[in-house]
């Protein structure tokens, strides 16, 4: 028997430490970097990060922003309390797809591209 497995198409970027205006915008730039790729699934896996300012999710948004226009899709993951706070009351956990895990992600491509 023969279990065929799929390859999930989904790129990850991880940034780390504090996202404010300056540090997130390397993150951005990777992001960009694999749009141009044509990379269809995009993971930012928040593990690393310990901080986010108002700034940093401004810039945040201006990503997902270039991600719609290019028709790919944007997913966060392993938020901390500080950042879902942050989402909580920007209402922002209503724009992004966030989840706890990878895991989770993988199970919601594999569904979407089956």
């Amino acid at each position: 028997m023969y279990i065929l497995l799929m390859e999930i198409p989904m790129k990850v970027v991880k940034p780390y430490g504090i996202l404010d205006d300056n540090t997130s915008n390397q993150f951005c730039l990777e992001i960009s970097s694999l749009l141009e790729e044509n990379t269809e699934f995009i993971l930012i896996d928040f593990k690393d990060v310990t901080f986010m300012d108002s700034l940093g999710l401004r810039r945040l948004i201006i990503c997902l922003n270039k991600v719609r226009s290019a028709g790919a899709n944007l997913f966060i993951c392993s938020i901390n309390d500080q950042l879902r706070i942050l989402f909580e009351l920007t209402g922002m956990n209503d724009v992004f797809e966030i989840f706890a895990c990878r895991e989770e992600i993988e199970h919601k491509i594999l569904t979407k591209i089956s």
